[in-house]
This record gives C-alpha cells, structure tokens and sequence, in this order.
C-alpha cells in the first residue's frame, strides 16, 4: 500500500512532503510544478505519437519564444518525462521523445483537454455561473 493510499484508508488527508527543495501540500501541487505552465503539457502532447526535432516543436508552437522552448525542454528533461538525443553530425540536430515516464502524464493531459473544451462551451453559451448551468449544490472534490 502506497503512503497515500494509506493515508486515504484513514481518512487522513496527504501530509505535506519535500520534493526538489519544495514544500509541497499535496500530490496535485507537485503534478502541476512537474507539468503545469503554460507550455509543458503541449510538448507533451506533441511527443506523444513520436520523437521530433526542436525546429519541428518549434514550428507547432508559434507563440513560444526559443528561450522558454529550451527552458521547458530542459525542465522536462530534468524531470525525467522526456528524453533529449544529440546526433554528432555537422550540423547538430537534437531528438526530444516522451519516456515512459512521460506517457504516465498522458491521461491526466487528456482529462485537462477534455474538461477545457467543456469549459469552453459552457462558457460560450453563458453558461459560467453555477446555477445556470445546473452545477449548484454539486458536492466539491
């Protein structure tokens, strides 16, 4: 049994822990500092069905600048959730590839892209309220 399975079981909620010189309060806390911000679950997504090239990351991410690119490459990396292969020809060219630990984020990935298109069309149709959209008295998580 896992410590938070175990902590679960009591009815006790996740104590707090350490993780990368972090307090962290719970395990979404962490999940969101490993792949939350703006561009790090869309290199993500990207990597999912194969390994690509900066420039290709690069050409499907307009709006990214090369230096937060690299920088969210590089964390990712650290992270363990992608690998980086340089290839010793003239001139270079660097692989990024999802590692399985990075597939793991997959399904969480998914579930937040499927949440925002609801998100979006409740929005759309006026629907942000939680009495209009019939969400009152639903029981928070």
């Amino acid at each position: 049994m896992h410590i938070h399975d175990r902590y679960l079981h009591q009815g006790k909620c996740m104590p707090e822990f350490e993780y990368d010189g972090r307090r962290m309060n719970n395990p979404v806390e962490l999940s969101l500092h490993v792949i939350g911000g703006k561009w790090k679950m869309p290199i993500l997504w990207r990597l999912r069905a194969e390994t690509r090239r900066y420039s290709e990351l690069r050409r499907s991410l307009p709006r990214v600048t090369d230096r937060m690119l690299t920088r969210q490459l590089r964390e990712l990396e650290a992270s363990g959730l992608i690998s980086r292969t340089v290839h010793p020809v003239v001139p270079p060219h660097v692989d990024y590839a999802i590692t399985d630990l990075g597939r793991t984020a997959l399904p969480a990935i998914e579930s937040l892209r499927a949440w925002g298109r609801l998100y979006l069309e409740a929005s759309a149709a006026g629907g942000t309220s939680a009495e209009r959209d019939g969400w009152a008295g639903t029981p928070h998580p």
